[in-house]
């Protein structure tokens, strides 16, 4: 048995030419640089939006009351700079935490498009994201309706507003927040 491992060794060896069996080759090593350089390059326009704001928000109900409060964003990017995490809160007048949200906002290098990922009020997806030359407007597909927040940054203010909109009918605003830095 011993002479027979050393003999079936040198067979394979001698035959592997003839049935394609070759020597591994050394694989390339993958360079993620590239792809991070495009992510930051996508991110860059997007740093108008870094810092801590805050401000008031208002919010109608499907009842139509008027619920108004304290807004805050705290925006900034990891990942020097290849993403960009986003959280909001929303405070009642007795300092109460009435709305809390969490984001990562990404570029797709492969789709060549944003990635909005957010959670909030115990639902969490990937969303619809654009930026526009002095803001960004993101959308939430809601059964029958779409929600699409549409926000302005431009001289130290963030204003956005948010409005339900169903196919064949006027948009309806349901949120407006503006904000300082």
């Amino acid at each position: 048995m011993k002479r027979s491992l050393p003999m079936l060794c040198a067979l394979v060896l001698a035959i592997s030419p003839v049935v394609g069996l070759q020597a591994a080759e050394p694989q390339q090593a993958f360079n993620p640089q590239p792809l991070i350089a495009a992510q930051k390059d996508a991110m860059a326009p997007l740093s108008f939006m870094d810092g801590t704001w805050r401000g008031e928000a208002r919010t109608t109900g499907m009842d139509g009351k008027q619920h108004v409060g304290t807004q805050t964003e705290r925006v900034g990017p990891l990942l020097d700079g290849a993403i960009k995490l986003i959280e909001g809160r929303g405070y009642m007048a007795d300092g109460s935490t009435a709305f809390n949200a969490f984001a990562v906002l990404s570029w797709d290098v492969q789709k060549q498009a944003y990635n909005f990922r957010s959670h909030a009020m115990g639902h969490a997806g990937d969303f619809k994201f654009n930026r526009t030359d002095d803001g960004f407007a993101w959308e939430i597909p809601a059964g029958p309706m779409t929600m699409r927040y549409t926000a302005t940054i431009k001289d130290g203010t963030w204003h956005e507003v948010g409005e339900r909109i169903i196919e064949g009918q006027p948009p309806v605003r349901f949120f407006e927040m503006t904000l300082k830095r």
